[in-house]
């Protein structure tokens, strides 16, 4: 389908006032082919490989926004799940040297962050994986650009409970060791994790895909939320529509970037991600397209159904643009990266709980909220078993970014700066799920698994 000149004029009006950009163009890269007996040369071939490729996404990513003048505000790379090619090389020391040359290539070729520093562990752990979780903490202490997944569950593998149990312990030390705990913000927890997430901190290049892929995520709520305060008196399938058709727009012209981005890298388009990705910037949060709705303060009852009204028009506006929709495409809600968020926590209508309840409804889950520091590690296994427990029954993607910040107490807050925002220190439940989680083993598949 070809893209008109007044679609384009129309994409550039988004820009210039409603703060529609590129959120991410991520060019996921395989390793496979790196691998290497010798640890040197595996090493080189690592740096060689990612530093080449990333340097040309930038390059060509720079020629793009000055073509069309869209900002395309990341340029990222992915790459194969790390575990995988670690297999014969599981230490931690030799972990902690593998992330240190992924962070160099990424830092010399100007990447902001590099992700698939993880393993799918949904049904067991290896050698490999348990190391990987083990050298974490000192990954996230000595790089800068490193971000970090671990798949535990799918619809048809259940929820690895043992790999959970190892998480909370392993983000405590991250927190310790990293200033203001920022190293729990580069770490995510998935069921159901998308092999073509463009986003951080869960993107990875997924086995299934060829030898390179881009990826672009793109991001419009200040589009969203204009067209919805222009928009006060209609019902809410005449809501939906509107929100469909703006959606469709922003699609169709991250799709142009992207296929022109990847033609000139003369590597395969994978997809567009149409998520709703917020941030601290003034009229760019999904919270405030929720309260433009008719809520009073996000969190406020009510709020579940806008969230869902929100996800599905985003959903069917995306489908009808492109048929290369993918990643997570729906609508995020991380706590320190959305302005409205962060205030509604604030002001006591946002808790943890209904923030759970919304995540069952909407994309990713639980993400970017900050706990106090000397919640159990036990809790913090339990809070995100309970999230994820939500994308297995309810066959979606499912993922939590929890961050428990030594020496802070519910009420106060902390501030990442940047995208990653301020994190107001939630409440959480002083009661224990410590004798339920420790029984371990694997949260059986859903019957609705049973499609064959």
């Amino acid at each position: 389908m070809s893209i008109s000149v007044e679609e384009i004029f129309e994409t550039a009006s988004m820009i210039l006032y409603h703060n529609l950009d590129i959120r991410t163009t991520t060019l996921g890269i395989n390793l496979k082919d790196c691998i290497d007996s010798d640890f040197d040369k595996f090493k080189q071939k690592v740096y060689n490989k990612i530093s080449v490729n990333a340097s040309m996404l930038i390059t060509e990513a720079k020629k793009l926004e000055s073509k069309y003048g869209i900002p395309i505000v990341n340029k990222r790379v992915s790459i194969t799940p790390v575990s995988l090619i670690m297999e014969t090389h599981s230490t931690t020391e030799k972990y902690i040297g593998m992330a240190k040359v992924l962070d160099k290539a990424a830092k010399d070729a100007g990447i902001d962050f590099i992700g698939g520093f993880g393993a799918m562990v949904q049904k067991g752990l290896t050698i490999s994986d348990k190391v990987l979780i083990d050298s974490l903490p000192d990954v996230f202490a000595e790089t800068e650009r490193i971000c970090s997944f671990l798949n535990v569950g799918t619809n048809t593998a259940g929820m690895n409970l043992d790999a959970v149990n190892l998480i909370g312990g392993m983000l405590k030390q991250t927190a310790r060791k990293t200033k203001d705990a920022v190293g729990c913000a580069k770490f995510v927890v998935f069921v159901n994790a998308p092999e073509d997430n463009p986003f951080m901190a869960g993107a990875y290049h997924g086995v299934g895909e060829g030898d390179m892929s881009l990826n672009i995520g793109i991001s419009g709520p200040g589009v969203v939320l204009s067209v919805v305060e222009m928009n006060k008196e209609c019902d809410l399938t005449q809501l939906s529509e509107i929100i469909k058709r703006t959606v469709f727009k922003i699609t169709r012209g991250g799709e142009l970037i992207g296929r022109e981005l990847a033609k000139s890298l003369d590597v395969q388009f994978g997809i567009v991600d149409i998520s709703l990705a917020p941030t601290t910037a003034a009229g760019d949060s999904v919270a405030e397209i929720i309260e433009a709705f008719g809520i009073e303060s996000t969190g406020a009852p009510g709020t579940t159904l806008a969230v869902a009204l929100l996800m599905d028009a985003v959903k069917k506006g995306g489908a009808m643009a492109s048929g290369n929709v993918g990643g997570l495409s729906g609508t995020f809600i991380p706590v320190s990266e959305d302005r409205g968020m962060i205030d509604a926590v604030k002001k006591g209508s946002l808790t943890l709980d209904k923030l759970e309840a919304l995540s069952a409804v909407c994309s990713v889950g639980l993400d970017m909220f900050a706990v106090p520091g000397d919640t159990p590690e036990e809790t913090i296994n339990a809070i995100i078993a309970d999230e994820l427990a939500i994308g297995i029954i309810n066959n979606k993607t499912t993922g939590v970014r929890i961050i428990p910040v030594p020496g802070k107490i519910a009420g106060e807050s902390v501030d990442f700066g940047g995208l990653l925002g301020e994190a107001p220190i939630m409440q959480v439940s002083g009661f224990s799920a410590k004798n339920f989680l420790k029984r371990g083993g694997r949260l059986p598949a859903p019957i609705t698994s049973m499609r064959n």
